[in-house]
């Protein structure tokens, strides 16, 4: 389950397919959680760490902090994918960290109904789970730096809040439930 966790359902006339994005600091479990979200839901996944260029990448590898203008690229490459998916009639669950209430804001520029999905996490388990990590970018000396801009959604936000040291199941159903609520008829 890479790009598409599933095909999307059939789209309801007149309604506006959900656009979710999983957000919070590294180690959260944005990718697990959402990738199972989206089989949950029949819509397709977007990884937003596939779409970090190449620069940043490198950056972050070395133990670089990205800057807000060297995430702008990437948050608008997220905002485009989940943007033309949604366009297509297709339900989208995206992975991305949007630690910052402006990065927020600019995603919702490509899809003003984007329901964010804040997985909480204390600093301790996010570093202990990005340590052991295999084959990700991101070190464990970066964690600190997520949770010092960390804004996390504000109650006038459109956004929901899971604990993400529950196991992805739980958080998942969590998701659903919670969802369904603010997403009547389409979770």
């Amino acid at each position: 389950m890479d790009e598409e966790a599933a095909q999307a359902p059939a789209r309801v006339p007149g309604s506006v397919p959900p656009a979710i994005v999983v957000m919070g600091v590294a180690g959260c479990g944005k990718s697990a959680v959402g990738i199972a979200l989206a089989a949950a839901l029949g819509a397709i996944f977007i990884e937003g760490d596939r779409l970090h260029p190449p620069e940043n990448v490198a950056r972050m590898a070395s133990g670089e902090p990205l800057t807000d203008q060297l995430r702008e690229g990437w948050l608008d490459a997220i905002g485009r994918r989940i943007a033309a998916s949604v366009g297509n009639g297709q339900s989208v669950v995206a992975a991305c960290s949007a630690l910052k209430r402006g990065y927020r804001e600019r995603l919702r520029g490509f899809c003003p109904d984007i329901v964010f999905l804040y997985l909480e996490i204390d600093p301790a388990t996010a570093r202990e789970r990005v340590a052991g990590r295999k084959g990700h970018f991101m070190p464990a000396s970066l964690v600190d730096s997520q949770f010092a801009i960390l804004e996390p959604p504000g109650t006038d936000e459109r956004a929901l809040t899971i604990d993400a040291t529950r196991p992805v199941t739980d958080a998942v159903a969590d998701a659903t439930r919670l969802l369904a609520r603010v997403i009547p008829g389409r979770v």
